[in-house]
């Protein structure tokens, strides 16, 4: 199974950090938040990765390199000066994902999800990691019944950005930049897209304040 990392975006809440450096690269307990990521997959054994790339992301592919050292390959997708969303980045990606079903995993997150249960696993469209509302999101994004993600539901959960894909999701969107969620709910009124509750750790760095918890958590592990 191959991976996307998600990490075209311009980190606009990091500000002033992201200006210089893309935040993927933003320091954590002595190094790139992205590395953890990266070293998380291959340790489950998905080793054949695919990084997106937009603002500064030279800076990335330079720092991370082809994947040897990492003990994995890692190809890129480069949108240009322009971040083509999260549906428009994955759309452009597929030439180098393949016909099926792969992971995409947001590059500003950190977790303990164990990806190695997704590997090999039936899917329609698409099947994705939920979480526990945090207290920057309380009201949620989805539903979750019977194994299926729902639009509407009397429980609201987080996506966690973590998801396993069919390309065929997309196989309707032309090229060019789209959001994920519209084709998502449109497949959830389909009962097409399946979904699981992780309770572990989870965190979405998408602050300052964030990022020190992060290295807070490492630090003391």
């Amino acid at each position: 199974m191959k991976a996307l990392i998600l990490a075209a975006g311009r980190g606009e809440r990091m500000r002033p950090l992201t200006d210089i450096t893309p935040k993927p690269l933003l320091p954590v307990a002595g190094k790139p938040l992205i590395e953890y990521t990266i070293e998380a997959l291959v340790n489950q054994g998905i080793t054949d990765l695919v990084i997106n790339l937009s603002h500064l992301g030279k800076q990335i592919q330079q720092a991370i390199g082809n994947g040897k050292r990492f003990n994995a390959t890692i190809n890129y997708s480069d949108e240009g000066d322009s971040a083509l969303e999260t549906a428009g980045g994955i759309i452009h990606a597929l030439p180098l994902l393949g016909n099926d079903p792969f992971l995409v995993v947001n590059g500003d997150i950190a977790s303990d999800y164990p990806f190695s249960q997704l590997k090999n696993k039936p899917i329609d469209l698409a099947h994705l990691v939920l979480i526990p509302n945090p207290e920057h999101h309380p009201e949620g994004d989805f539903g979750l019944e019977n194994g299926l993600v729902k639009k509407q539901a009397r429980e609201y959960f987080t996506f966690s950005g973590i998801g396993l894909y069919h390309p065929d999701l997309f196989a309707q969107t032309p090229p060019g930049k789209s959001k994920l969620g519209p084709l998502l709910r449109e497949a959830m009124q389909q009962n097409r897209i399946s979904g699981e509750l992780h309770t572990g750790f989870w965190m979405d760095i998408g602050t300052p304040e964030r990022l020190i918890e992060l290295e807070k958590y490492y630090e003391n592990r």
